[in-house]
């Protein structure tokens, strides 16, 4: 579909998308694209939302030109999903979408390479009634009206979800091969994860993201272990970016990773939590500080994109429980190991260091696979150390230890793993 152009000054005539905003009204789910291309910045000055009172609210996105963009609904919590190719949103405050109690939480950031995302929750369901760009004379500023009103949870819950799209999604199923004899003299793959990314910020302690901390300690943990020539070291991010919980997994297996270690420096107010921790995957929180980790965790996915941990059918699960009982002790074994090379080399240690959530990214049956909080910014002796790089560094060089003592012991109790 080409846009029309007009020009504002001069009896404008309105751009109206037509296939999306006749399918969202009708309350088919899908979104399209529109042609537009290039880079567009946001202005602030015209970035707004509205309330329509008992017709819903009205958001409006000022942009230096018109950009391709799609949008769609999701449920559990309601939210409006706008995606743009692609967005500067320098000098955009939250505050101008939150003078209105219309809607709970703003998003917006960098998703894909050239892609950028808008998330707002939404304070009830809600359906999309108008969806129009007009775009200025000769490719001039363009501006993204989109309305809302309020409709039923069963009609929208019916209409909510992600569009299939292969330039989005995940890719397709690979073929699955025999699994190969890891020679125990290779090198170990070690998978590093740096929590949050893109258009999720994670924890926020004056000014700083736990998003930014955790990708400088990631690159730092990859030069400690690569110096010491015993592993190849992947991460599952190298920039700002938004990866989904299932894209880092599925990062891991296309590595063949023998260990996932998901990064993290959490904000967390329940029992002042303080001290580096390291999670394991389980059904049942350990305690109440987990769960609520756990909560947060898949809170940010849910408000990012769409979660696919209980796709699975009851054959496949029968398989994912059997390859955990191999991966389950050797899990437990690799959280001993980084625990007590972390209190010898870095800490401090939180008094309960091992602990225990249902923590999507690390649902890997076949991969050994933590969550290694660090410390917590909510607590302000580790959020100096965390800004400390002398400090990461002793940290980095504790995780090293623990992988390496680790890695000694796994290779011993090789040979009475049932083949």
């Amino acid at each position: 579909m080409r846009a029309r152009r007009s020009d504002w000054g001069h009896g404008a005539m309105r751009m109206r998308i037509v296939a999306l905003a006749v399918w969202l009204m009708l309350g088919v789910a899908g979104a399209q694209a529109q042609d537009f291309s290039a880079l567009a910045r946001i202005d602030p000055e015209t970035s707004r939302a509205e309330d329509l009172g008992r017709d819903g609210v009205a958001l409006t996105l000022g942009l230096s030109q018109g950009v391709p963009y799609r949008l769609f609904t999701l449920n559990d919590p309601p939210r409006l999903v706008v995606d743009f190719r692609e967005v500067d949103w320098t000098g955009l405050s939250v505050d101008a979408f939150h003078r209105t109690d219309r809607l709970v939480v703003v998003r917006f950031g960098t998703y894909l390479p050239g892609w950028s995302r808008l998330v707002a929750q939404l304070a009830q369901p809600m359906r999309v009634t108008e969806a129009e760009m007009r775009v200025g004379a000769d490719a001039g500023p363009a501006r993204l009206r989109l309305a809302l009103a309020p409709i039923d949870a069963e009609s929208f819950a019916a209409t909510a979800g992600a569009p299939r799209d292969p330039n989005w999604d995940l890719p397709p199923r690979a073929q699955v091969q025999a699994p190969v004899v890891r020679d125990p003299q290779a090198a170990l793959v070690v998978v590093l994860d740096p929590g949050h990314g893109g258009i999720d910020p994670g924890a926020q302690q004056g000014g700083v993201d736990e998003k930014d901390l955790m990708l400088t300690f990631a690159r730092e943990l990859r030069e400690e272990l690569l110096r010491s020539g015993d592993y190849v070291v992947v991460l599952t991010r190298e920039d700002d970016r938004f990866v989904s919980l299932e894209r880092r997994i599925a990062l891991a297996h296309e590595a063949g990773a023998d260990v996932f270690l998901s990064l993290h420096a959490d904000s967390l107010a329940e029992g002042q939590a303080h001290g580096a921790t390291v999670h394991l995957l389980s059904e049942r929180a350990s305690d109440v500080a987990s769960e609520k980790l756990a909560e947060r965790h898949a809170r940010d996915d849910l408000l990012s994109g769409v979660d696919l941990t209980d796709a699975d059918d009851a054959i496949t699960g029968v398989l994912l429980d059997l390859a955990r009982q191999e991966t389950r002790p050797r899990t437990r074994a690799l959280a001993r190991a980084l625990v007590d090379g972390m209190a010898q080399t870095g800490g401090p240690m939180n008094r309960r260091p091992i602990r225990a959530a249902a923590f999507s990214v690390l649902k890997a049956a076949d991969i050994p696979s933590v969550l290694i909080e660090i410390g917590f910014m909510s607590s302000p002796r580790d959020f100096r150390n965390l800004r400390d790089a002398q400090w990461r560094r002793g940290m980095a060089a504790g995780i090293r230890a623990g992988l390496q003592n680790w890695q000694r012991d796994d290779a011993a109790l090789r040979p009475l793993v049932r083949q």
